[in-house]
């Protein structure tokens, strides 16, 4: 029979019908019903409870202890504003705390470039057939031993005056009051009797103890600075390949051979620039001992240490040591004050122009208004630190324009 056909079903009647005969069926055809659709079958299926949901609610409660949740909270102006306010304080903490650290945040910046720059170094070594392990321990040998040098060469002079120094001053004082501008001075005001009140009352002794107190306060955070100094760039300059792989997990894999590229190009000219003014200091400092050598100049070798520091400052390092190394000579004598002036005036022409474009035109490649106006900001941010870290941070973002920036613009 074919599926459409009606199905048929026996219709009762009731007993003694018209023809007498008992119970009687007719066959009367009937048409199956279609399911019900939509919104019926919604509230057919919704009004019907079912075993297995009584189930699971009970599940559901024996796994809450506490009873199962309501609905949540209506987002009125009450609770957005409460959000808003709590994101503020939020803000404002984290920004409270960034600032209470500046110090150790500079600090562990410090370390991480210093680390950098120190790293071509141990790359060498290492492809010398050193381990990595004992190329470290050689490069931090020779920076421990600068920077010991550097203490034995400035403190036994500045001892040395400071001693001298104290032994003047009972001279200076007699030349003083003999001076007939400070005796008519001390006639009007009585300026001796009330610098003598203040020796005898104590007053200057409570401030010269002060001053020791800080003096030694300041020293003493010195060497703690420089010794953390030290050992985060240890630590940083022996598992810089170990940060280098795990930063390039956060890149999306596709993007990781592009950003290992680039981050290398980076690195290589991090250090590039910290070997490179690190040069020019060398240079600098050999050239200022030897003229001042020569000249007859005291301390030379301590002079000529103050002109290499003050030379990794960008812009205005060489500036600053050329003046204090030409105060000092004045001191001295007035001709090697003048000679030492003369002198810092044509090497500060030649490293400008000769030696320091051809350090670092395989370094960092910075247009010279950007190197400019990059340590401007950095010193304002960060004082010296700031205006040395410029010059690379400014060559990374170069980079990175021109390298990401410029070629996605360019698909527009």
């Amino acid at each position: 029979m074919p599926d459409s056909a009606p199905e048929t079903v026996p219709s009762p009647r009731a007993p003694g019908g018209p023809d007498g005969a008992g119970e009687a069926t007719d066959i009367l055809p009937v048409t199956p019903s279609a399911p019900p659709s939509g919104a019926a079958a919604r509230t057919a299926t919704a009004s019907v409870p079912r075993a297995e949901d009584d189930h699971a609610d009970g599940s559901a409660a024996e796994a809450l202890p506490y009873g199962v949740p309501g609905k949540p909270l209506t987002r009125g102006p009450f609770l957005w504003g409460l959000t808003a306010a709590l994101g503020v304080l939020t803000a404002w903490g984290l920004a409270q705390a960034l600032v209470s650290a500046r110090s150790v945040i500079v600090l562990i910046v410090v370390a991480a470039f210093l680390a950098v720059g120190l790293n071509p170094i141990v790359e060498a070594l290492q492809g010398w057939g050193l381990h990595r392990r004992w190329a470290i321990s050689i490069v931090f040998l020779g920076v421990i031993v600068f920077f010991v040098l550097f203490g034995l060469a400035i403190v036994p002079p500045v001892s040395q005056e400071t001693s001298d120094f104290v032994k003047a001053v009972p001279g200076y004082v007699q030349d003083l009051l003999a001076n007939p501008t400070i005796k008519r001075l001390d006639a009007d005001y009585q300026i001796l009797n009330k610098l003598q009140d203040y020796i005898t009352n104590g007053g200057l002794g409570a401030t010269l103890a002060g001053g020791i107190l800080g003096a030694g306060a300041v020293v003493v955070d010195a060497f703690f600075s420089g010794f953390s100094l030290l050992v985060l760039t240890l630590y940083f300059l022996g598992s810089l390949p170990a940060i280098k792989e795990y930063l390039l997990l956060l890149v999306p894999a596709t993007r990781r051979p592009r950003t290992r590229a680039i981050g290398d190009e980076i690195l290589d000219g991090i250090g590039g620039y910290v070997a490179g003014n690190v040069l020019i200091s060398v240079i600098a400092g050999g050239l200022s001992w030897l003229f001042l050598t020569f000249a007859g100049a005291k301390y030379a070798l301590a002079l000529a240490l103050v002109v290499a520091v003050t030379d990794l400052i960008p812009l205005v390092g060489a500036t600053v040591g050329a003046v204090l190394v030409s105060a000092v000579g004045f001191l001295q004598s007035v001709p090697l004050g003048i000679a030492c002036v003369v002198f810092f005036v044509i090497y500060q022409q030649v490293e400008n122009y000769v030696i320091y474009p051809r350090v670092m035109s395989r370094s960092v490649d910075v247009a010279p208004a950007v190197s400019v106006i990059a340590a401007l900001f950095g010193g304002a941010l960060l004082g010296a630190v700031g205006a040395l870290l410029a010059i690379p941070v400014a060559a990374a973002v170069a980079l990175i324009i021109r390298e990401v920036l410029l070629p996605r613009q360019a698909r527009l």
